[in-house]
This record gives structure tokens, sequence and C-alpha cells, in this order.
């Protein structure tokens, strides 16, 4: 397996870069968000099945 050199990924300009930071950061921005729905739709879930089978 090859190792990746993240210089080469990641864009030079000034205005690729903040653009390519803005996208990146809206990026993790939603998988946060998704994550944070998603445990507390679990949590939830759980304790709701919890009350009706005790």
């Amino acid at each position: 397996m090859s190792q990746i050199n993240h210089s080469e990924l990641e864009p030079e300009d000034g205005a690729e870069r903040e653009l390519y930071a803005e996208k990146h950061r809206k990026r993790i921005r939603i998988v946060a968000w998704t994550a944070i729905i998603a445990l507390v739709i679990v949590g939830g879930g759980a304790s709701i099945l919890a009350l009706l089978f005790g």
C-alpha cells in the first residue's frame, strides 16, 4: 500500500485553498450534526423501548 502525499491533494493557490477550506469546514459540520442527531434518535429510541418493555 502506498503512502498518500497530502500536499498534492490540497490546492496551493490562496483563493483555491480558501474555497477548499470552506468546503472542508462545511463537510465536517454536516458530519458532526448528523452524528449528533443519530445519537439523540438512538438514545431516545432506547429510552422509549426501556419504558415500554421494562
